[in-house]
């Protein structure tokens, strides 16, 4: 299927690749998106990966919508799915208790499931980062199989709790700050999604991968002693080969 140009106001173009979440459409936003910013078009301030599009956003001042779309065009003539060698990560998170899990008892019904086995099936996937979104450094990443592939709760929550790991339609996401949320939460992590403190504010791009990790109370309550008090070591998460 030929990607759709498609305007978004009048200082965004939006270049729609499909109407589905999958990798291989994710391939071909993120291998456009590197392309774009790659090719320094004059106006081009930003571009901004989704699920199954890429919105560039632009300055009609110095380049108009026609004329973009145009300078795309051989961008996209030869693309490939070829997916990119994003970082990849281990986020240690904790699945115990009701205040770090409240939902992990009911997704197991829901499934099937016992809650270890839950845990066990959310541990065992390496989770594709497809964007960035919702609150600053937030990742939606999949893909959970089907057995946990659950509608949001009917209730959203007033407050979710920083940290929160939490998974519906298909995907996982963390909690960065608190807020509202309508995901089922399964457990808690104490890594630092966002920091104005570092060169790159957000921890997380697209095409990076994360594995979670389970583990204790005990173990969490290091980490989040250690990031209260400067000293967390985020490259003591990566994985390097």
């Amino acid at each position: 299927m030929a990607p759709r140009f498609l305007p978004s106001g009048d200082t965004s173009l939006v270049v729609e690749f499909g109407d589905r979440m999958d990798r291989h459409l994710s391939a071909l936003v993120l291998n456009l998106c590197r392309r774009v910013e790659a090719a320094g078009i004059a106006g081009v301030s930003e571009a901004v990966p989704t699920f199954r599009s890429l919105m560039v956003h632009y300055d009609p001042l110095v380049v108009r919508a026609r004329e973009l779309q145009a300078l795309l065009v051989p961008l996209i003539d030869d693309l490939q799915a070829e997916a990119l060698v994003g970082q990849r990560w281990y986020f240690p998170t904790c699945y115990e208790g009701d205040d770090f899990a409240p939902d992990l008892a009911d997704v197991a019904a829901a499934a099937g499931l016992d809650p270890a086995e839950v845990v066990a099936t959310h541990v065992a996937i390496e989770h594709l980062v497809y964007m960035i979104g919702f609150l600053p450094g937030q990742a939606y990443m999949g893909d959970l199989p089907k057995t946990l592939a659950l509608p949001r709760r009917t209730s959203p929550r007033i407050k979710v709790s920083a940290g929160s790991v939490a998974i519906a339609i298909g995907q996982t996401t963390i909690y960065p700050f608190d807020s509202p949320g309508g995901w089922h939460i399964i457990g808690r992590s104490a890594v630092p999604l966002f920091d104005t403190r570092r060169e790159k504010a957000a921890l997380l791009s697209p095409g990076d991968t994360v594995q979670f990790v389970s583990v204790s109370r005990e173990v969490f309550e290091d980490m989040q002693a250690a990031r209260a008090d400067g000293t967390f070591d985020i490259d003591t998460l990566k994985v390097f080969e």
